[in-house]
C-alpha cells in the first residue's frame, strides 16, 4: 500500500483515489518572469518521483500543471508590482515576450532533469473568464468585498479557513501578511485587483468589478477544477504554498463549491544554500544552467535531490553536487560493467533474489517516496555477489523507472585510440602541475565529443551528453 504524508491531515495516508488505478495530479507550475532557481526545480523533481512512483504501482495519471503568467505579485500580502510587468520593465520587452521565453527555458530545464512533462499545460491568462465566474459566485455567496485597489476574500467568513495551517501557524502568517488600506483582515486576499489609476498594463481584462487583473489564488483554483474537477486527488506545491498560497485555493474552493479542493496537498522542502533558504528577492540564487556552465552533468543535481528525502531540507554545495557526479559515474560505469557481463550464466536463485529487492524497493519509495532507502538499495544491490551482472542489470534499470537517472541511455562505448592518447598526456600535465595544459587537452576531448570526470580513482571518460 502507497503512504503519503498529506499535509491536510498532517499525517501519513493509505493513498485511495477517487477513480480505481486513476489519479488526478495538479503541481503549481512556475511564474515564468524569471529563471526557476535549483531550489524551485527541487520541487519539480519530488513531483516527479510521485507521479513515476504512482505510475509504478499501476495507476494511471493525469497530471496538469499551469503556468503563472499574470497576477503573481512580488509580494504575499497583495502589494507589490506583477511579477511579470516588472520583468518586462527589467527586460524591455511585452510580457507576453518574457512569459514566452522564460517559459521555454522552464521546460528545457524539465527535459534536462529528466522529468516527465504533464499531460496537460494550462496558462492562467487563457482562463480569465472562468475566474471572473468564480468571483462571481463568491460574490452572490458572500464572501466578498471592495476597497479601493480590487476585490477581497472575507476569510472570517469561512468557519473553515486555514484547515491547511501547522499548529502555532499564527506569528508567521503574521509575519507574511500586511493590511492593505481598507483590507478588513489580515487573512483577506485579493480575487481581482484594479489596474493602477492612470496606467496602462499590458495584461488587464475587463470585469464586472472595473478594468484590472485575477489574484494569484484564484488563478490555480480555476486551472485545476477545469481539467480535473472537484474534488481531485492531489495538489502539490513547495512549503512555502502551504500558508497562503494553496490555503487560500482551499477556501474559495470551498466557499464556491462546498468541497474541497483535493484530498491529497504533498509540499516538498526547501533547499539551503549555507547562508540560508535560497531566493529570488534575496538574490542569491544558483540556476540549471549554472550547473551545466561548470560542466557538472544536470542529472547529477537530480541525484543529490535523490539523497534526501523530499521532505527534509537539503542543504546545497558544490562539494556536494560533486560527489554526486562522482557517484553518478560510478553507478553508470556500474551499468556498463553489467552490460558487458550480461552473457555470463545467471546465478541459480536470481529469480528469488530480483523478486526480494523488488519488495523491498517497492516498500521504500511506497514510504512516502524514501528515496534515500531506496537508492542504498541500489548500491546494496551492485556489490551484492551472490546475485548474477544480468539480473543486476535489469534490477537497476527497474529502480531508475522512480529514479529517472537514465541509466536505459547508457551504452557500452569503445573509446578512441586518439581520446586514450590525449587522457594520458592530460594526466602527464596534471601530475607535473602544469594546470593549463591540461585544461587544453580536455578541450580538445570535448571538441571530439567526449568529456573527462576526474575522481580519486583516476578520471573516467564518456561520451558527452551521457
Amino acid at each position: 500500500m502507497l503512504k503519503l504524508y498529506n499535509t491536510l491531515s498532517r499525517k501519513k495516508e493509505n493513498f485511495r483515489p477517487i477513480y480505481n488505478k486513476r489519479v488526478g495530479l495538479y503541481t503549481c507550475g512556475p511564474t515564468v518572469y524569471w529563471f526557476a532557481h535549483i531550489g524551485n526545480l527541487r520541487t519539480y523533481i519530488f513531483e516527479d518521483i510521485l507521479k513515476r512512483t504512482l505510475k509504478y504501482n499501476g495507476y494511471k495519471v493525469k497530471h496538469v500543471m499551469n503556468i503563472t503568467d499574470v497576477g503573481h505579485l512580488t509580494s504575499d500580502a497583495d502589494t507589490g508590482e506583477d511579477k511579470l510587468e516588472k520583468g518586462a520593465k527589467r527586460e524591455k520587452k511585452s510580457v507576453w515576450e518574457i512569459a514566452d521565453f522564460y517559459t521555454k527555458v522552464f521546460k528545457e530545464d524539465l527535459k534536462n532533469l529528466n522529468i516527465i512533462p504533464p499531460n496537460i499545460w494550462i496558462k492562467a491568462t487563457d482562463t480569465i473568464k472562468e475566474q471572473i465566474e468564480l468571483i462571481k459566485i463568491l460574490e452572490k455567496k458572500g464572501f466578498t468585498y471592495k476597497i479601493e485597489d480590487g476585490i477581497y476574500f472575507d476569510t472570517s467568513k469561512l468557519k473553515t479557513y486555514g484547515r491547511l495551517w501547522p499548529k502555532n501557524a499564527g506569528k508567521e502568517i503574521k509575519h507574511r501578511v500586511e493590511m492593505v488600506p481598507g483590507k478588513k483582515h489580515p487573512t483577506d486576499f485579493a480575487l481581482w485587483k484594479f489596474s493602477p489609476k492612470d496606467v496602462k498594463r499590458q495584461m488587464e481584462w475587463q470585469s464586472p468589478w472595473g478594468v484590472g487583473f485575477p489574484g494569484w489564488h484564484t488563478e490555480c483554483v480555476v486551472m485545476s477544477i477545469k481539467e480535473l474537477g472537484i474534488p481531485f486527488d492531489i495538489h502539490c506545491g513547495g512549503v512555502d504554498h502551504i500558508l497562503i498560497h494553496h490555503t487560500n485555493e482551499i477556501a474559495q474552493a470551498e466557499a464556491a463549491y462546498g468541497k474541497i479542493l483535493a484530498r491529497y496537498w504533498f509540499h516538498g522542502e526547501f533547499l539551503n544554500l549555507k547562508e540560508g533558504k535560497m531566493a529570488k528577492s534575496k538574490g542569491n540564487i544558483i540556476v540549471l544552467n549554472d550547473l551545466i556552465q561548470k560542466s557538472f552533468n544536470p542529472l547529477a543535481y537530480r541525484y543529490l535531490c535523490l539523497n534526501a528525502h523530499y521532505r527534509s531540507k537539503l542543504a546545497f554545495s558544490w562539494e556536494a553536487l560533486k560527489l554526486a557526479q562522482n557517484s553518478l559515474n560510478k553507478l553508470y560505469e556500474k551499468i556498463r560493467e553489467f552490460q558487458s557481463d550480461t552473457n555470463i550464466k545467471q546465478q541459480a536463485d536470481d529469480a528469488k533474489k530480483i523478486k526480494s529487492y523488488k519488495k523491498q524497493f517497492l516498500n521504500f519509495i511506497n514510504d512516502d517516496l524514501n528515496t534515500p532507502k531506496a537508492l542504498a538499495l541500489g548500491w546494496k544491490l551492485i556489490k551484492d555477489k551472490s546475485i548474477s551482472s544480468k539480473a543486476k542489470y535489469q534490477l537497476l534499470l527497474d529502480f531508475d523507472k522512480i529514479f529517472g537517472l537514465e541509466l536505459d541511455q547508457i551504452k557500452l562505448t569503445t573509446i578512441p585510440k586518439e581520446v586514450k592518447d590525449l587522457i594520458q598526456l592530460r594526466e602527464q600535465y596534471r601530475k607535473e602541475k602544469q594546470w593549463q595544459k591540461a585544461d587544453e587537452i580536455r578541450k580538445k576531448i570535448q571538441k571530439i565529443g567526449y568529456q573527462v570526470e576526474d575522481t580519486k580513482e583516476g578520471p573516467i571518460i564518456k561520451k558527452r551528453g551521457i
